[in-house]
């Protein structure tokens, strides 16, 4: 019977050949790996800003107040935690277990296009083009564009999960939107016209269990290519991000969504909100999974700060994307905005 799993080690292999045969050497001239594990224990777990969002539908102090708690959030950490998002529980749950069967597919029945009717590359494993470990991902996904899961429609439980999911999500990220633009002083219609649901997506994540948790990273350090990220994880953490200059451990509240600011509403806020570099370590032991809804406009769209002076010049979604992925094939990782300063 065909392995699940994605053939990280063989694929691979020559970066670990090259990485044990060095020394463990991690290139700062001492000869030692003092940086090398990425799973170190010295990082603190905290919790996010948590955020109810009941209070929105309450009388005008308590909207005022979660309103503030949000954009406050948004401009400090980059990152939050919402509950009473009126996202069901049995949603979450279904869209996990349903995940659960489309991972534990054949390897090679995953790889081939089409595969459940997703578009051609949807699934994703590891790092395209990595130069070292550092830049490997011990990671699989499906990275899913609404507009297929809106033609599975019903015609699968996960096709109907999928849309329950990313319907209720969409909603909730047109309200963040839309408060973190009132803050700012500006009552947009930006977003309504720009986000639509045919130009965000739907990413299924799964974190295998991986051997060597303390030399690669379930996702490396990055930021998000996107206006808001909306995420369920489960219990299992593995989510860390950068806070006052190091790193910082996300403690894991199932019942909560985790969102977090993107590149493109840094740019057009100016800088005012924060994209915040995140990362996934490996896990030895277990396997861990997680949903992500990104927030994105059309690739036409024109990204230009609503807050004058300008840090950044303006571009479109399309460019941004294009120079990312450019990025990626020739360092191996993605720069991103610092490429878009005025």
């Amino acid at each position: 019977m065909e392995s699940s799993e994605p053939p990280f080690q063989e694929a691979y292999k020559a970066l670990f050949d090259r990485y044990y045969e060095s020394g463990y050497d991690d290139g700062d001239g001492d000869g030692d790996d003092d940086d090398d594990d990425v799973n170190s224990t010295a990082v603190e777990e905290c919790e996010l800003p948590l955020i109810d969002l009941r209070k929105l539908s309450l009388g005008e102090v308590e909207r005022g107040e979660c309103k503030r708690e949000i954009a406050r959030a948004s401009r400090e950490w980059g990152f939050f935690q919402v509950v009473n998002h009126e996202i069901s529980w049995e949603i979450l749950e279904r869209m996990r277990r349903e995940q659960v069967k489309v991972f534990k597919g054949p390897f090679g029945e995953k790889i081939n296009d089409g595969y459940l009717n997703f578009s051609p590359g949807s699934y994703r494993w590891g790092t395209p083009s990595p130069t070292c470990l550092r830049q490997l991902s011990w990671s699989e996904a499906f990275h899913v564009p609404l507009a297929d899961i809106s033609c599975l429609g019903g015609l699968t439980k996960l096709g109907s999960t999928m849309e329950q999911f990313a319907t209720t999500v969409s909603e909730l990220a047109q309200t963040l939107a839309e408060i973190l633009a009132e803050d700012l002083g500006h009552k947009s219609t930006f977003f309504k016209e720009n986000c639509v649901p045919s130009t965000c997506y739907l990413r299924m994540n799964r974190y295998p269990p991986c051997p060597m948790s303390s030399e690669v990273f379930g996702l490396i350090p990055h930021t998000d290519s996107d206006f808001l990220t909306i995420l369920h994880q489960d219990e299992i953490g593995g989510l860390q991000l950068v806070k006052d200059g190091k790193w910082i451990a996300v403690k894991p509240r199932p019942e909560a969504l985790i969102i977090n600011i993107g590149d493109l509403f840094q740019a057009w806020s100016n800088g005012v909100y924060r994209s915040v570099e995140h990362r996934v370590v490996a896990n030895k032991a277990v396997e861990r999974f997680s949903t992500a809804y990104f927030f994105c406009p059309s690739f036409e769209t024109v990204i230009e700060s609503c807050v004058e002076p300008s840090v950044y010049r303006k571009f479109s979604f399309k460019e941004f994307r294009f120079q990312v992925q450019e990025d990626v094939k020739t360092f191996g990782y993605k720069i991103g905005l610092p490429r878009f300063l005025a």
